[in-house]
Order: C-alpha cells, then sequence, then structure tokens
C-alpha cells in the first residue's frame, strides 16, 4: 500500500491574520444581552475591572460578606460599612435602577378552551363544585378542587371578563354570552 502524502503546513499569503484574529475574538466573546452593560463594556479591562467601574458586583461574597454570628462578644455587632468605592461610570447603575423600577405588565392568560369551560360551569352551577364535577362536560373528570382552582385562575388572570360574565349571569338567567 502507497503512503499518504501529507501536505506541508505552509503560509498562507492570502488571508489576513490580524483581521482573522479580531472576528475570532468576537465570535468567542458572550453576548451581553443587557443594554446598558454592553454599551458600557470595555474589552480592553477585564470582567472584574468592568464590572467594578460601573459599580456592580464581580463576587457576591466579597460584596457582601457573610457575617458569622460571634456567641461571645455579642455587644460588638457595630461594624462599620466599606467605604464606597469610586463609580466611573454611574449611568450604567442608574440605567438599570430606572429599567428594574418599570411596572411589569402581567401577560398571564388562558387558553380560550379553559374559559369556554369555566364559563359553562359557573352559568349552569353558579359555585357548587361538585356538582361541576359530576356535570357530563367535565371531559377531563377534574375533582371539584380542580376546579375551584381554574376557576380562581380565571378570576385572577381575567378579572374584568369574569367581573361582566357575573354581572350577565346575575342580570338574566339562562342568558349565555
Amino acid at each position: 500500500m502507497p503512503k499518504s502524502k501529507s501536505k506541508r503546513n505552509t503560509f498562507d499569503y492570502t488571508k489576513n491574520r490580524k483581521k482573522l484574529k479580531k472576528q475570532f475574538k468576537k465570535r468567542e466573546a458572550p453576548r451581553i444581552e443587557c443594554p446598558q452593560i454592553r454599551n458600557a463594556w470595555s474589552d480592553k479591562k477585564s470582567v472584574a475591572r468592568n464590572l467594578r467601574d460601573m459599580g456592580l458586583a464581580f463576587d457576591p461574597n466579597t460584596a457582601i460578606p457573610i457575617k458569622t454570628p460571634n456567641i461571645v462578644a455579642v455587644e460588638k455587632t457595630t461594624e462599620t460599612a466599606p467605604a464606597p468605592k469610586f463609580v466611573r461610570k454611574p449611568y450604567v447603575l442608574n440605567g438599570l435602577v430606572a429599567e428594574a423600577s418599570l411596572p411589569v405588565k402581567d401577560t398571564k392568560t388562558l387558553s380560550t378552551d379553559l374559559i369556554e369551560y369555566v364559563q359553562y360551569m359557573l352559568r349552569e352551577h353558579s359555585d357548587n363544585y361538585k356538582a361541576m364535577a359530576r356535570d357530563e362536560k367535565n371531559y377531563y373528570q377534574d375533582t371539584p378542587s380542580q376546579i375551584r382552582r381554574k376557576v380562581t385562575q380565571y378570576k385572577r388572570c381575567h378579572p374584568d371578563e369574569y367581573n361582566t360574565f357575573m354581572e350577565s349571569l346575575k342580570g338574566g338567567k339562562g342568558v349565555s354570552t
């Protein structure tokens, strides 16, 4: 059997090594999701240095040390807080605080099938969960407590719709919406 000839390692003059190294570093660097931190990040500094300049902690154990209770000296608990370090980029911290203080919109919702199921049960049986469990439309054979949980979940996720549905039930018995 003939020997396979191996190709010698030769330098490729057609490739820009500096550009390839930059592309490799950019591809290998993790993607920072937070826009405030991404805009203030410096590739020339270490992770710890970048975070310290932004006023953030790299190691939570050094930022807030764990206090060990001392049984003998209870009176000596008046510790002084560490001196605040100089923050070079306070706008990052301010942006994070402003973003965290925004109210979060509740996006929880239920499927339309579950809403129709709960409305049917409430229309037919009002608050009688045992009767709901014996209903022939209870295909999944839910127990009374499971049906009660579904009703409370409907109340929590769609309070306005629940209130209007209950008002329509009080207004006209037997009228479906």
